[in-house]
């Protein structure tokens, strides 16, 4: 006697993303697993009436999507903050920053985040001067896309103390004009001498408000797992509190931001997994080793070409050595920002002497996170140390646009070099790295693929041939992404046994138009056989 189904979907191209990557037509789901797929005609046997049958009408369906780099508190904050994403000149976004100022008391703290000066017809940098004019009575600090930036207004910098003699803080600089005086733009762990005298909205109330929202929007856009990367345990208590009440649909695999005491925690704790049905793992620890390229804090080794800065890495090797060589004793993984060429360099460095003190750590699925700049021979380094090179495919798309202004045409061919990965045998889980980016697993998708910005231009130095294949695509957003936190055998591919994690497309993302691409839309998409999100042409 067969088990009967709980759905049956039917009259579809269903990507199973298998070994053999097997396309079917049809898929069983009985509780919150998979338990058979195949032609509909092999699986008439699991019906009886109380199965729900599905006829998909010829779309597309392929495992729920993971994203393996993301801020999920962020992107949950960013609907409840002053949004800069998508302004198109110091103008714009000074009318943004006065409208928000207009609707604050005089005194009161004015934050955001999301401008990218490089979106400007300027290309220049913000100032607390600019600032000033729109906000003279309210502090301010606005980060930039990429969170490794920020700018300031003059009150700002006062109530932080911040003059000519104040000095850079390890990780961090203050950006000075010639006379030695902040010009407002501080990177890094610079920021921090001004976050801390702005009042904390990260309440358990305030971060159960900003995860509930992000799980509805990640939903929306058919991710069923995130990589969380950089939380603490405050954070953590309150998705587990969010599980509990089942208000938290999506799986979170969360990295506990190191160095310090949090990541000492996790080191002598040990990790959880596994947790509500393994919806929850906390089993990981990030750290960020440099900042970003379009701020000149990704560590390069020689200067940028347009600024006399190689950028900077935050830590020394002795305060985070310790913390990896510990990680690899104790089974906790392991994952690195690492953005310039100087920063992959050093992270590698760090693994192989840990790799040489604690034995070979290939099992351990330590990574790096963006891995974008990398000299060609440190490229071979990761495929011998067994590392993960984790990569945000729309972070090419955009930096393209600016990187050959930052690093010359000669270092070009080290960016963004995912074919240079992928054809020594390295597997590249995908992320969007939101906020910093939009989250939506199809921009991902199409910036893999075509490797052009979403109007199709492409540029010199942006290397066409890196680009992956579809099949090499959905793999990062699917059975890639399982692998690299340790989850592969129970989602990333759509196979008997495994979760009913699975997303419906309104188009066929492996046949689709490429200019289409990125303008696909989820029509459902289900949890451990749980719709979770419906679009109202889903019938």
């Amino acid at each position: 006697m067969k088990s009967k189904a709980d759905f049956l979907f039917k009259n579809g191209k269903i990507y199973t993303v298998d070994e053999k990557m097997t396309v079917v037509s049809a898929i069983v789901i009985q509780g919150n697993k998979i338990i058979a797929v195949g032609d509909e005609s092999e699986l008439e046997q699991y019906i009886d009436a109380e199965t729900k049958v599905i006829d998909l009408q010829g779309k597309a369906v392929v495992p729920g999507l993971i994203d393996s780099h993301y801020h999920f508190t962020g992107v949950g904050k960013r609907e409840y903050e002053l949004n800069l994403d998508g302004t198109i000149s110091l103008k714009d976004f000074l009318n943004k920053v006065k409208a928000e100022v207009e609707s604050k008391s005089q005194g009161e703290w004015i934050t955001g985040r999301g401008w990218i000066e490089e979106d400007w017809p300027s290309k220049k940098f913000p100032t607390r001067y600019d600032l000033d004019k729109v906000a003279p009575n309210n502090p301010v600090i606005l980060r930039r896309a990429d969170g490794h930036a920020a700018v300031v207004n003059s009150l700002a910098l006062k109530l932080a103390s911040i003059d000519e003699t104040t000095p850079n803080p390890q990780g961090g600089k203050i950006i000075r004009d010639k006379k030695g005086t902040a010009v407002g733009l501080i990177l890094d762990k610079a920021m921090q001498l001004v976050r801390k005298h702005a009042p904390s909205d990260d309440t358990p109330e305030m971060i159960s408000q900003y995860a509930l929202k992000a799980n509805e929007v990640a939903l929306k856009y058919g991710l069923t797992k995130i990589n969380d990367m950089g939380v603490d345990f405050q954070e953590t208590d309150v998705y587990k509190n969010l599980y509990k009440h089942n208000k938290l649909k999506i799986r979170i695999a969360a990295f506990i931001y190191g160095p310090g005491d949090n990541a000492q925690t996790l080191l002598e704790n040990g990790a959880e997994r596994g947790l509500f049905d393994n919806k929850l793992s906390i089993a990981g620890i990030k750290i960020s080793q440099d900042g970003a390229l379009g701020s000149r804090g990704a560590a390069l080794v020689e200067p940028y070409s347009d600024a006399d800065t190689k950028g900077l890495l935050m830590h020394n090797d002795d305060q985070i050595y310790p913390v990896i060589k510990q990680a690899a004793e104790n089974g906790i993984q392991i994952a690195i920002h690492a953005i310039g060429d100087a920063a992959n360099k050093n992270i590698l460095d760090l693994y192989e002497k840990a790799a040489n003190e604690v034995g070979n750590i290939s099992d351990k699925r330590f990574r790096i996170e963006h891995s974008q700049i990398v000299q060609l021979d440190d490229i071979l380094r990761f495929k011998h140390l067994g590392v993960i090179p984790s990569m945000q495919p729309s972070h090419a798309i955009g930096d393209l646009h600016f990187a050959v202004r930052r690093l010359g045409m000669d270092r070009m061919a080290e960016g963004y070099a995912w074919r240079k990965f992928l054809d020594q045998g390295n597997f590249i889980p995908s992320g969007s790295d939101a906020p910093v980016e939009e989250g939506n697993p199809m921009i991902e998708f199409y910036a893999a693929v075509a490797r052009k910005d979403t109007t199709g231009f492409s540029g010199a130095g942006w290397f066409p041939e890196y680009r992956m294949t579809r099949e090499e695509a959905l793999k990062s957003l699917t059975i890639w992404g399982a692998q690299a936190s340790f989850s592969e055998e129970f989602i990333g591919s759509l196979e008997p046994g495994k979760y009913a994690d699975l997303v419906v497309l309104e188009q066929d993302l492996m046949t689709a138009p490429e200019s289409e691409l990125f303008k696909i839309k989820v029509l459902m998409t289900m949890i451990a056989g749980e719709m979770v999100y419906k679009n109202d042409k889903f019938e």
